[in-house]
């Protein structure tokens, strides 16, 4: 897909690595005006069970004054040589103009930069570690945070996570809550939404389905593409108990039961396919007889 560059300068090292001035504190005894000037040492005398110790002595050397820019580095540097300022450089480069976030324009550039396709797997994935609240926009808390999650802070840096991030979304338990955040992700939160549209859930399901699709998933989206029940939105607990249902149900179907607590959806897609495979059957029987016809 070719080589990943940002169009926006991302330093290669930490920014303001100025060295601090130092500045040699000296303070100046005399005795009598004729001893040379010497480093000032402090001595006092406490008591410690009744009896006078001096206190060891220490130089009196003022430690090397630290600049601002040192301060500011080291204040900047989060996690393992991720710098928070150069995490803000990247959130700029694709920072809408008027809201203080990455809308569809600025993603469409970012997705281009990291060389991936907006609907690809991985940005979904990346939204997901990003813990994104809306699809085709990232705030810049939910960037900054997201990066320094994956511990990246460069276009390179981002795009030498995904193999990482690809596999970790594979483990049972990191699956489960990929797949319950990409219900919440499809959803248009600013219109107040409850369930997904038809059209959304099925291209959300392919999606997150890309690396392990289960033998049932395309019958089911088959389905609900005819729509013979006149479905017009999927809710959350239709959404969570699919994932359930095609951990459990063979592809045959044989252990359904209707007697389970599934969603009545279910039972109506068991029917619809079990239809489906009777006629597929009879058509494949009534070939075999009539192989010219």
């Amino acid at each position: 897909m070719g080589q990943c560059v940002t169009k926006c300068k991302n330093p290669t090292s930490s920014l303001g690595s100025k060295s601090g001035e130092k500045d040699a504190g000296k303070s100046h005894g005399k005795k009598g005006g004729a001893h040379k000037e010497e480093v000032a040492k402090s001595s006092t005398d406490v008591i410690f069970n009744g009896t006078k110790v001096s206190e060891v002595t220490v130089e009196g050397t003022t430690a090397p004054a630290v600049s601002a820019d040192v301060r500011r580095e080291q204040s900047a540097q989060d996690g393992e040589g991720v710098s928070l300022a150069r995490i803000d450089e990247l959130f700029l480069c694709y920072k809408d103009e008027h809201e203080d976030a990455i809308l569809e324009e600025g993603m469409e550039r970012f997705c281009n930069d990291l060389c991936v396709d907006p609907a690809e797997f991985k940005v979904l994935v990346l939204a997901w570690k990003f813990q994104a609240a809306t699809m085709c926009k990232f705030t810049r808390r939910e960037f900054v945070d997201g990066c320094k999650a994956i511990q990246a802070d460069s276009i390179p840096g981002i795009c030498s996570r995904f193999s990482v991030l690809l596999e970790e979304s594979r483990g049972e338990e990191s699956f489960k809550d990929l797949y319950r955040f990409t219900f919440q992700f499809g959803l248009d939160a600013e219109q107040g939404q409850r369930s997904l549209q038809r059209s959304i859930a099925i291209a959300l399901w392919r999606l997150v389905f890309t690396l392990d699709t289960p033998p049932l998933l395309e019958h089911w989206l088959d389905f609900l593409s005819e729509n013979p029940c006149g479905v017009r939105g999927i809710s959350r607990d239709t959404w969570n108990m699919f994932l359930n249902f095609t951990q459990s149900i063979g592809q045959d179907l044989s252990n359904y039961s209707e007697d389970e607590a599934w969603p009545s959806l279910f039972d109506s897609f068991v029917e619809w396919e079990t239809e489906r495979r009777r006629r597929e059957q009879s058509d494949s029987e009534a070939a075999s007889v009539w192989p010219g016809s």
